[in-house]
């Protein structure tokens, strides 16, 4: 996401709305959603700088009309504001709220009807993954830790006891 820093610039509210509503539909569903959801992470008063900083470079990026593939390409010109936005939320995907999902979802059903519900799905399955992920790792590396630490103990308790028997 290093990248996507040079873009803050580019970010303020009034762009990103007159871009979502000007070019919503055609950036698609997913897109649309995975951008609001940084948006609405990024009005949080609990969330860090840091995260801030990046939910903003890709939301820069997203707004900028000349990007990597120019915007107003067909079919693939919103690849890649897909791919930063989708790398962001990956990034910040620990916090992506319910309250932020349903803000996100909401925006949605207002502009593409209640049936594009269905295509935030895949995102929300995302980064769910991603969470259960980082738990995973954390919990991995605290048992590791763990396992080191007792191994010390270990260690410690034979030198002692070896000690004890010499003299």
């Amino acid at each position: 996401m290093k990248n996507t820093k040079d873009y803050s610039k580019h970010f303020s509210e009034k762009k990103f709305w007159d871009k979502v509503l000007q070019f919503g539909k055609q950036a698609g569903v997913k897109l649309t959603y995975g951008a609001l959801l940084l948006f609405y992470t990024f009005k949080k008063p609990t969330v860090p700088k840091k995260v801030k900083s990046t939910i903003l470079g890709a939301l820069g990026y997203f707004i900028l009309p000349l990007d990597i593939i120019p915007d107003i390409t067909p079919i693939v010109g919103y690849s890649d504001d897909l791919a930063v936005v989708m790398g962001a939320i990956l990034v910040v995907a620990t916090y992506i709220d319910a309250h932020t999902k349903q803000l996100a979802k909401n925006k949605v059903i207002d502009w593409f009807g209640e049936n594009a519900v269905n295509d935030t799905d895949s995102l929300d399955h995302e980064i769910k993954k991603t969470i259960q992920d980082r738990k995973e790792k954390r919990k991995m590396k605290k048992e590791e830790k763990q396992v080191k630490k007792d191994i010390k103990e270990l260690k410690k308790e034979n030198r002692k006891g070896k000690k004890n028997v010499n003299e």
